[in-house]
Formats: C-alpha cells, structure tokens, sequence
C-alpha cells in the first residue's frame, strides 16, 4: 500500500494490558514505529492475561497477542542507572512517549513533562489515567470496570430489573485508547505548524462520558436522567431487539419513512395510521404496544429474511450475531479486516488479529509482524546512539 500517514513517527510506549497498547496498536496500524519498554523479567501484565494457561505461562498470553503485533519489544528497569540513560537517549530520538501509570509517577523518577519537554522539545507526551493528572481522584486506582461504574454507564445497562450491568467487553479502555490516539495524532499535526511537543493528559472517565452520548447529554442539556431500557432505544420506536421466527432481530426504523415502509413489508399498513403510533413521540410513549403488534409479524419469518427484506427497504436490521458467528461476515473478509501472522513460538499455528475499520487509499491498514517476545530486540539497544533504532511500544516500570 502507499506509505501510511504515520510513516517516520517514533513512539516510546511504557504502556501495560489495554488502553495504552490499544492505542499504540492504533499507532502502529497508521504507520508508526512502535518499541514496547517492558520491565526486565515481567513485561505488560497481559503477557499473562488470556483464556489459554499455557500461553499465559509463556508470557505471550491472548490479551497482548491480540493488541502488539507490529511492535518490538526491549527490557529496561528505569531504577538502573545503565537502563536510565539508554531510555534518555531513546527519548531523544524520540516523536512521542506514552504511559498508563497512576498519575505523577514518572515525574516522581524524573522523567515529568518538563524535563523530558526541555531535553526533547519536539516531544508529544501522552499520559493515560482513570481520572486524569489532575483532580481530587487522580491518586485513585482504576481498571475498565471501575470507570464503568462511576461514569454512570453500568447504572442504564440492562433492564429495570437486572442493571447495574457491566458492559460485556472493556468499552472504556477501548474508548480511552481511541481518544488518547485521536489526541496524539492531532498533537503530531499541531507540531507540523509549531515545531513544538505537547503534553496530552486522557482521562478515561471524562473519554467515557464524552462517548455516552444523549445518555449523558440529555441529562446535561434537558435534565432528563436516561433509564436502563435493555435492548430498546431511548431515542425512538420501534427500534431495538425484536423476535424473528428463529431468533432474535435488531431493527431500527427511526424516521417515519423508514416506519412505514417496515409497516408494510411485515404486512401492518394498519399501524401508520394508529393514533398511537402516528409519529415519533405517540411511538414512543406506546413502545410496549408496537412492539408487541410488530413482533407478532415478524415471527413469520426468519432473521436473515427479514434482513433483507427491510435493509433493501432502507430499514436498518440485521441479526443478533454471537462473536464466532461476527467474525465470519463475508464483510469483514471483504475489506481484509483480519490479518492472519505466525503465531509466536508455535510454528503450526496461526495468529489472527484484527485491524481498525480504515482503509487508506483503498487498502486496509495491517501490522507486518507478529507480537514480540519480552526483550525480543534487547539486541537494538547499541543502535540507539546512532538514532537508527526505531520506536517501540512497551511499558517500562519504574
């Protein structure tokens, strides 16, 4: 593919389990040169997070597979004076540095905004956090669920009956990640005007607030607080999860167009001219008895029919897929989403990891190697003086 936008950029990545290497991924995907600075004989703790004990065991267990491909990796204790100053130089060479520790940390070891900034003035420092350098919080320990809680979104998932739910997958890790990306690609564009770094401090309770949307902007703007609705959408009716003959079935018919034309194909034209039903509030407020009417319809038909029929249609639906049954789309192999690399260590099996949905000038952006072995480039280290090393991604412990 032509040469990715970040082609030339050196990170230094002292970043452990999720939201940090998510973001180096992201990095790395756009072109970055990405060296991990792992902590000599333990490395990012999701070395050994995964369902496989035995990968677990060798360091390279599923949680870091899946988020360092593409990156190298070199050990380095920052309490050793040897191993400081080889980082001080690589930070030298270095466009950006990007950590995940409690907040003040580095700058307790020396190695704050203002030093690095005055030795590297071209430096973009970005820091991740539960809560921010900043605040009465900042001191607080945080992971994924943590930050779910206290952001208010574990309160509106689920039904009435069931919330406080978890989200089912690290959404404000991936959240934090993606905003700490988007804030350093921004820096890097910024410092093409300036000449000069910036220091980049992502919160990732404020990134998960920003990301709820008109849950939270209802509440701000109109002081409605949002309510768990399970599968149904706050916004409008009928949208959310229906009953196909044999399975479940989203549908979101959002514009009265879009309610009507549904109407029709389940063969309900009686409901666009319902008073309950006549526009969106009327909907709204009789959601229960929509739903029930339409959902005895659809049971005539299966999912997939029903697809689409109602996509053809313009009705935005589409079955409710299990993981397994999602990464099989014929969409997503179409637009070379997944990248198939040797599997570390285990040369009859392959290692298939995923890309981030953009494809620059029509080809999808892939990592060109396998995830590293903890101290794979320790080798690379002599090069660092004649600034030929490349930058890493990796978390350094102090």
């Amino acid at each position: 593919m032509d040469e990715r936008p970040l082609h030339g950029i050196r990170v230094l990545d002292l970043t452990n389990v999720l939201a940090g290497p998510y973001c180096s991924y992201h990095l790395m995907l756009l072109g970055a040169e990405v060296v991990k600075i792992e902590k000599p004989g333990h490395g990012d703790l999701a070395r050994r997070l995964g369902p496989e004990a035995a990968l677990n065991h060798t360091a390279m267990g599923a949680s870091f597979l899946a988020q360092n491909a593409g990156k190298k990796s070199i050990e380095l204790d920052l309490k050793d004076p040897a191993d400081r100053a080889a980082f001080e130089r690589m930070v030298l060479d270095a466009d950006v540095l990007l950590e995940n520790f409690r907040a003040g940390v580095l700058n307790r070891i020396g190695y704050g905004w203002d030093s690095l900034h005055r030795n590297n003035p071209r430096l973009v420092y970005c820091a991740i956090s539960g809560f921010g350098q900043s605040g009465p919080m900042s001191q607080a320990p945080a992971y994924d669920q943590i930050i779910q809680g206290l952001s208010g979104m574990m309160s509106i998932t689920g039904t009435p009956e069931t919330a406080p739910l978890r989200v089912g997958f690290p959404v404000s890790d991936s959240v934090g990640g993606l905003v700490a990306a988007m804030a350093i690609c921004a820096a890097l564009a910024g410092r093409s005007r300036t000449g000069k770094g910036v220091f980049l401090d992502v919160s990732m309770l404020e990134a998960s607030l920003s990301a709820m949307g008109w849950a939270a902007s209802n509440y701000l703007v109109s002081g409605v607080p949002p309510e768990p609705m399970g599968d149904q959408n706050a916004t409008a009716a009928p949208s959310g999860t229906f009953d196909a003959a044999d399975g479940p079935l989203n549908i979101a018919a959002n514009r009265q167009e879009q309610f009507e034309a549904l109407c029709r194909l389940v063969l309900r034209e009686d409901l666009v001219t319902d008073e309950r039903f006549a526009d969106r509030e009327a909907r709204k407020a009789n959601r229960t008895a929509l739903n029930s009417e339409i959902n005895e319809a659809l049971r005539r038909r299966p999912a997939l029919e029903w697809e689409r029929l109602l996509s053809d249609a313009g009705v935005p639906a589409a079955r409710i897929l299990t993981v397994p049954q999602a990464v099989q789309l014929e969409q997503l192999q179409a637009r070379g989403f997944f990248t198939d690399l040797p599997f570390p260590g285990q040369s009859r099996r392959t290692l298939r990891v995923s890309g981030n949905g953009v494809l620059v000038n029509g080809a999808p952006l892939r990592p060109e190697s396998a995830p590293p072995f903890l101290g794979e480039h320790n080798a690379e280290l002599d090069l660092i003086e004649s600034a030929d090393l490349g930058a890493t991604d990796g978390v350094a412990a102090p």
